[in-house]
């Protein structure tokens, strides 16, 4: 699977673009605040057709980009519990932040929503550019929080990487970390659920593409991430 990852321009967020290979269809995963132009270049050089956007929740440093991505042609995929945040994503950023993302990138009025907005739900399977995706509902984060699931990985990774599958994980599980659960829609132990039903049982060989910082897999996490340890050590509610 060619995979490509970069960083937007804000808050560190990973935006994720998803192809069988060169010259193919795509679909562009999180596109957050200021992609756009480093999103047009991988396009060109990799001769991409964006086909749809992919969310894992509803906000702003995620979703930012995702109207003029979509352009009209193309569909935007998000849980139906996050649809609302598409609506007007600023009202959930404090007043300091938006300043700030106005100063830099625009005035909140221009905010439009995608044309074409598709609703998803847990279990659901997508098939999307050449692409098969699950759909897994991990709430916490945000009330709609989903995370991505593939039977490819990404072209390119060495043979000792012992990964078999991938899962775009937005802000649910970090390497080292999971997702903060303390601005609105956020729930401490609807997180500790999902970690606990829909995290802990994937396989080791899953490799996991997150919504910020570095590539891991659930192996590493498994022993390394304390979240994970605590929830591994704690019998079931």
């Amino acid at each position: 699977m060619l995979t490509v990852a970069f960083p937007a321009a804000a808050m560190g967020t990973n935006c994720y673009v998803l192809a069988t290979g060169r010259g193919q269809e795509c679909l562009v995963v999180d596109p957050g605040i200021g992609v756009e132009p480093q999103l047009r270049e991988v396009l060109a050089e990799l001769a991409l057709k964006p086909t749809a956007v992919l969310l894992t929740h509803g906000h702003l440093d995620h979703t930012y980009s995702v109207t003029p991505v979509c352009g009209g042609e193309r569909a935007a995929y998000i849980h139906t519990d996050d649809r609302y945040r598409l609506k007007n994503p600023y009202d959930q950023v404090s007043a300091p932040l938006l300043a700030m993302l106005e100063q830099q990138f625009g005035k909140a009025d221009t905010w439009r929503e995608p044309e074409d907005v598709r609703e998803i739900t847990d279990g659901e399977t997508l098939d999307l550019a050449g692409l098969t995706i699950g759909v897994r509902h991990a709430p916490g984060h945000t009330e709609g929080s989903v995370m991505f699931s593939l039977d490819e990985v990404p072209d390119g990774l060495p043979d000792e990487a012992e990964v078999s599958s991938s899962l775009l994980a937005g802000d649910v599980l970090f390497a080292g970390s999971i997702g903060r659960t303390d601005l609105p829609g956020g729930d401490a132990q609807a997180m500790q659920r999902s970690l606990r039903d829909v995290v802990v049982p994937l396989p080791d060989t899953t490799l996991v593409l997150p919504g910020h910082g570095p590539a891991t897999t659930i192996a590493h996490e498994r022993v390394t991430n304390p979240y994970l340890s605590e929830i591994q050590g704690r019998p079931e509610a």
